[in-house]
């Protein structure tokens, strides 16, 4: 089978760096560097209504890696963090309910 351009790959990967982003638009953007196991990836992720960086940093993330790069305010976005609305609608993170290896795909 053929992968469509409109498969999208959803990987584990660890937050190794996190940084406020106080050059974009929107004060709850952060920089991310994800470790996905095999290469370190950037995000840019609003989640400055839920977490400060500096927790983020050693927590287990799901990334889309395969939509392409953005640049926000000079910052090359290499993956999209995902998350799901909160109970006030802002972002909160999907994660493992438990460690698993870095790269892995969800299925």
């Amino acid at each position: 089978m053929t992968a469509s351009p409109f498969d999208v790959t959803i990987r584990v990967g660890e937050i190794t760096d996190a940084e406020p982003f106080p050059e974009a638009n929107k004060p709850e953007l952060a920089k991310l560097w994800v470790d996905l196991g095999d290469e370190t990836r950037q995000s840019a992720a609003q989640l400055g209504y839920h977490y400060d960086p500096a927790e983020l940093v050693g927590r287990q993330v799901l990334c889309a890696t395969n939509l392409g790069s953005v640049r926000i305010a000079g910052f090359e976005s290499e993956a999209l963090t995902v998350g799901v609305p909160g109970s006030d609608g802002n972002p909160v993170l999907v994660t493992p309910d438990r460690e698993v290896p870095l790269g892995g795909a969800l299925y």
